[in-house]
């Protein structure tokens, strides 16, 4: 049997996250860390894990929230290359993200650069989603840039964290609210050659088709006044799987 994603957050994964974080920081009670979440975490599900542990970090580490994601950067290893890998290499920092999505909402300059650093290693379309309901002109400034970033897993954020029906988040209706830079995100991102970046402009459609089809077509109809790309025409057609 295949192993659940939850059990990937053990006793053993516990153990691995707390000496990673106390040589970077000296204030991190690693005791309270492991006695606030090893005689819990195996009894929970997923999302009650992810936030059982982003709590206890909370809890553990004696700092403000600025310096706690100054600890967190120093943890963040490597940039992935390409947009996979996010599941198999970065799965260990959902916890993080977690913590960013509890508590880093009074902070938003602070949490969009994190978020955007984050991506690089994992993903970051959860915890950037209070950030765009609280700040939502601020945070569409910067997602309109990012869409066209050089870095790929920058590019495909900028589009996965507007979903409207994200799985695992409660909806968002930023993109219906803001439609003109919504739409302005999506078609700087339809040409693009990433499969991940395409299936995530597809799923933006799909998610707007069910909430609002006359903006759905609205996209449609603008983006076939040109010469469509392979791209562009894969993301229509998938985006479109749910019209009868």
């Amino acid at each position: 049997m295949a192993k659940k994603v939850k059990d990937y957050y053990e006793l053993e994964y516990l153990g691995k996250l707390a000496d990673l974080i106390k040589p970077n920081c000296y204030e991190f009670d690693k005791e309270k860390f492991l006695k606030l979440t090893k005689n819990r975490v195996e009894e929970l599900e997923f999302n009650e894990r992810q936030e059982l542990i982003a709590k206890a970090l909370y809890e553990a580490i004696e700092l403000d929230y600025e310096n706690t994601i100054q600890v967190f950067y120093k943890i963040l290893g490597p940039v992935l290359t390409g947009n996979s890998g996010a599941f198999s290499e970065g799965w260990w920092l959902w916890p993080i993200g977690r913590y960013v999505e509890i508590y880093g909402e009074d902070f938003f300059e602070i949490s969009i650069n994190f978020s955007k650093e984050l991506t690089k290693r994992f993903t970051s379309e959860f915890c950037m989603r209070p950030l765009i309901k609280k700040y939502p002109e601020e945070s569409l400034k910067i997602l309109l840039t990012w869409s066209t970033d050089e870095n790929e897993r920058v590019r495909r954020l900028s589009s996965e964290c507007l979903r409207i029906r994200l799985p695992w988040a409660k909806k968002l209706y930023v993109a219906l609210q803001y439609f003109d830079q919504y739409v302005t995100v999506l078609s700087n991102l339809k040409d693009d050659k990433d499969k991940y970046i395409q299936k995530s402009v597809a799923n933006n459609l799909n998610d707007l088709y069910k909430e609002d089809p006359e903006k759905f077509y609205r996209i449609i109809d603008d983006w076939h006044k040109g010469e469509l790309s392979k791209e562009c025409k894969w993301v229509i057609r998938h985006g479109s799987r749910n019209i009868k």
